[in-house]
């Protein structure tokens, strides 16, 4: 019996021990063949089947790489983010809920007062990791900070002009520390 090539997902039945020696991917339970990850088949000419993976796995965030994140919460002295995805890692979601801070010495160069001038509730930020392991986070820098904000007042879309944010069904004007990307539609 030949076996059709395609992609199977873990616990596929991919064939019997006395056909095929098992490859990678794949493992033998009572001379059954299954597939031990999502992927697609292969066989070689001598027989052995293995399942090569499609799906890679979730990247976790490291030490200088940019996170795309929403602001959780908001205390005195950090911002409480919910890490979405990492660039240059595909588009895929991060590991696990992965909550970092940024501390308000992190958000820019300068002094910075109040932390709710320049984060609002549920933003969605660009970021560069400083801790990998603490998850803590910094917004220093022109492509880093807030990439898409809602009004404080009424939840509708801020819009930049110049820099301050306005909503156009309220007319509420806010700050933020800003990415140049905000409103560019990365997320």
């Amino acid at each position: 019996m030949e076996k059709e090539e395609g992609i199977v997902v873990p616990g596929g039945f991919l064939g019997t021990s006395e056909e095929f020696t098992p490859g990678m991917g794949v493992y033998d339970e009572s001379g059954n063949i299954y597939a031990s990850v999502t992927g697609e088949i292969s066989i070689s000419d001598k027989r052995v089947i293995d399942v090569l993976p499609k799906v890679g796995t979730p990247p976790v965030p490291e030490e200088g790489d940019v996170v795309i994140g929403r602001i959780e919460d908001l205390r005195d002295a950090v911002a409480v983010v919910n890490i979405a995805r990492v660039e240059g890692k595909g588009d895929r979601e991060v590991a696990a809920s992965t909550q970092a801070i940024i501390h308000i010495s992190n958000i820019k160069s300068g002094y910075v007062s109040e932390l709710q001038r320049e984060f609002g509730y549920l933003d969605l930020v660009k970021a560069k990791v400083l801790d990998a392991k603490a998850l803590r986070l910094s917004t220093d820098g022109n492509d880093l900070g807030v990439i898409k904000a809602i009004c404080g007042k009424c939840k509708g879309d801020l819009k930049k002009k110049g820099n301050t944010l306005t909503c156009d069904k309220c007319k509420r004007v806010e700050v933020r520390k800003l990415s140049e990307d905000y409103g560019k539609g990365l997320v």
